[in-house]
């Protein structure tokens, strides 16, 4: 439980922050979306989701009926989406380019509600 937690927090915090930075700072999407063109980028990015993938999964993989299992999720599709992007990184070039800001912004959001949830979690802020 206490990986759990920490985890929690982890990816709490990451999606707040960045949630919160994308909203302060909107032109860094496109610049994102640019960078996906580059070869290089698309590397670093994929032996990140690996390496964050990969220590996710081995520290958390719990696959329970609960809140937790979001984590376990997080970390699978870390380490699933960095081979991707290094085994075929034209399909990231592809991807890069069939999102629009409209659906960033929602996925935005949609990481602004999970990472509120996994802070309730965390800190207990709002039992239920």
């Amino acid at each position: 439980m206490v990986s759990s937690i920490f985890l929690a927090k982890f990816w709490g915090w990451f999606f707040i922050i960045f949630f919160l930075l994308f909203m302060i700072y909107p032109k860094r999407i496109k610049q994102m979306f640019s960078f996906a063109k580059d070869d290089k980028f698309i590397i670093i990015l994929a032996f990140l989701g690996i390496i964050i993938g990969l220590l996710n999964i081995l520290v958390h993989n719990l696959w329970v009926k609960d809140w937790r299992v979001i984590i376990t999720l997080f970390g699978w599709f870390s380490l699933i989406k960095g081979i991707s992007q290094f085994a075929f990184p034209e399909f990231a070039y592809k991807w890069a380019r069939k999102i629009d800001f409209k659906w960033f912004q929602f996925f935005l959001f949609l990481m602004f509600i999970v990472g509120l949830t996994l802070l309730n979690q965390a800190y207990g802020w709002v039992p239920y």
